[in-house]
């Protein structure tokens, strides 16, 4: 049974205490394969220290939004059996770089846009980002294109 750097493994408890989660949680991630936990001769779940940065790298991704499948296959670049370096790091970050910039525009553009139509009581429905005369805009397309959409093009008549 491989070991920490440190030469200690640390139980379930340990871990569930470092990272805040629960351990029913950390042994729903072990089961799914998003951490490796090394069993004693009792059954007993150990886990090395790096698992506790595993651990909390899916718990910051969940938070931002990430799917466990998005978050699974960005763990499949890092090393099960052996501390993380900051090149692996490195290159998972990579991973979801394009997708928390893409999510960011996506806000951005949410916000800039509803700054404009919640206050305005569409007294000016000319200017209005939201304004859709007989739902011009189901023609280019399906959901709320008018406010999340990188580049809108109004739907002229």
């Amino acid at each position: 049974m491989p070991v920490s750097a440190s030469g200690k493994l640390l139980t379930i408890g340990e871990v569930a205490r470092r990272t805040g989660l629960a351990v029913s949680a950390i042994r729903y991630y072990d089961d799914e394969g998003l951490v490796s936990a090394r069993r004693t001769s009792g059954g007993r779940r150990m886990f090395i220290r790096s698992d506790i940065r595993r651990l909390s790298f899916i718990l910051i991704a969940q938070q931002m939004g990430f799917s466990l499948e998005e978050i699974r296959a960005q763990l499949k670049e890092l090393p099960l059996e052996r501390t993380p370096t900051k090149r692996d790091w490195e290159r998972i970050s990579r991973g979801f770089r394009a997708q928390l910039d893409a999510r960011i525009g996506m806000l951005e553009r949410l916000r800039d846009r509803l700054d404009g139509c919640i206050g305005c009581g569409c007294l000016s429905l000319q200017t209005c980002k939201l304004y859709n005369p007989d739902d011009r805009a189901a023609r280019t397309g399906t959901g709320p294109r008018l406010v999340v959409q990188q580049s809108i093009e109004r739907v002229e008549d």
